[in-house]
């Protein structure tokens, strides 16, 4: 996993709690490589997992919820990183068709060894989009704070319904995106 994962996941960490928890969290879990990350990096995903687990143990907060809550930063930073693969759309459902044709492309020239996730996507008329998402690794949660990131950027009043397709495994997940009308 990209270490501009890590980067943003400790930097939320550190505005929405504090310092010192992302100190605690990383001596808790134990880490190979001791919580020192760079952006262009690679690290095994099994390190997020373990931070955010303990990040929960902390905080009471349920694994899935903070997940989310990354997600929905994450896409607020990825906005604000790499603010090219914002420019070509204005709305959200044109943003999210365009992940797997464009987005996904131009992150591969920047990052050739990145493990991304697919997305293929339909709409069923003109406020549903349905995305179906596939990953080698167990982030279908990350994906739904992610979508939720998105509706917020572009300004959407939508609802989100996730359905698992991994058997709990979180590898794979059907998003049916609803605009309000």
């Amino acid at each position: 996993m990209k270490g501009v994962v890590f980067t943003e996941f400790l930097e939320m960490v550190e505005d929405k709690f504090s310092a010192e928890m992302v100190d605690d969290i990383i001596e808790e879990a134990d880490l190979a490589s001791e919580g020192v990350y760079t952006a262009v990096g690679t690290y095994p995903h099994e390190e997020i997992v373990s931070l955010v687990s303990c990040l929960s143990q902390q905080t009471g907060i349920e694994v899935p919820d903070l997940v989310k809550i990354f997600g929905e930063h994450l896409f607020g930073r990825f906005a604000i990183l790499y603010p090219d693969f914002f420019t070509a759309e204005t709305d959200a459902f044109d943003f999210l068709e365009s992940v797997e044709t464009y987005i996904h492309i131009e992150v591969k020239k920047l990052y050739p060894d990145a493990q991304l996730p697919t997305f293929h996507t339909w709409r069923e008329g003109e406020h549903t989009l349905i995305m179906d998402y596939r990953s080698p690794h167990p982030f279908a949660t990350l994906a739904d704070g992610l979508l939720k990131g998105c509706l917020a950027h572009f300004q959407v009043d939508a609802e989100i319904t996730m359905t698992d397709r991994s058997q709990g495994q979180g590898t794979a997940a059907e998003f049916r995106i609803v605009k309000a009308a």
